[in-house]
């Protein structure tokens, strides 16, 4: 996509700071990381969303995922890592581009991820029947 900002990345015309790279991914710092070290994972591929993504990919991000976030727990001395990919602009996705955020955190550090909200009595069921019934529908 000739106006998306990662492949922008991907394509070398925008510098990054490029930590690892696979044959169908690539991971780099944020440029305004939550904390130093926050990087990101993307397909090389130009895809919105996971959604869009074709398995093989998605598995092969999620892979590069693990391997970056030890390297980066390990280089950073974090206590811990968040792994935050978000799908679409209602679930706060910047740039439509997939991406996956691998952030270092630590004990006190301010971040917080969300808040959660109480089911009122008898949505967890409605709930839980609604998604098994669209997970049948799938297989």
């Amino acid at each position: 996509m000739k106006d998306c900002l990662f492949c922008k990345i991907v394509s070398g015309e925008i510098p990054s700071a490029k930590i690892h790279e696979t044959k169908n991914t690539l991971a780099f710092l944020d440029i305004s990381p939550i904390n130093p070290g926050h990087t990101l994972i993307i397909p090389k591929t130009h895809y919105e969303d996971i959604f869009q993504m074709p398995d093989d990919t998605l598995a092969e991000t999620a892979i590069e995922t693990k391997f970056v976030g030890n390297a980066l727990k390990k280089a950073t001395d974090a206590r811990g890592i968040s792994v935050i990919t978000r799908n679409s602009r209602a679930a706060g996705q910047e740039i439509d581009h997939s991406h996956t955020h691998v952030i270092p955190r630590y004990v006190g550090d301010g971040h917080k991820s969300w808040t959660g909200k109480k089911y009122r009595n008898g949505e967890i069921e409605k709930m839980t029947d609604k998604i098994k019934k669209e997970i049948q529908t799938a297989l």
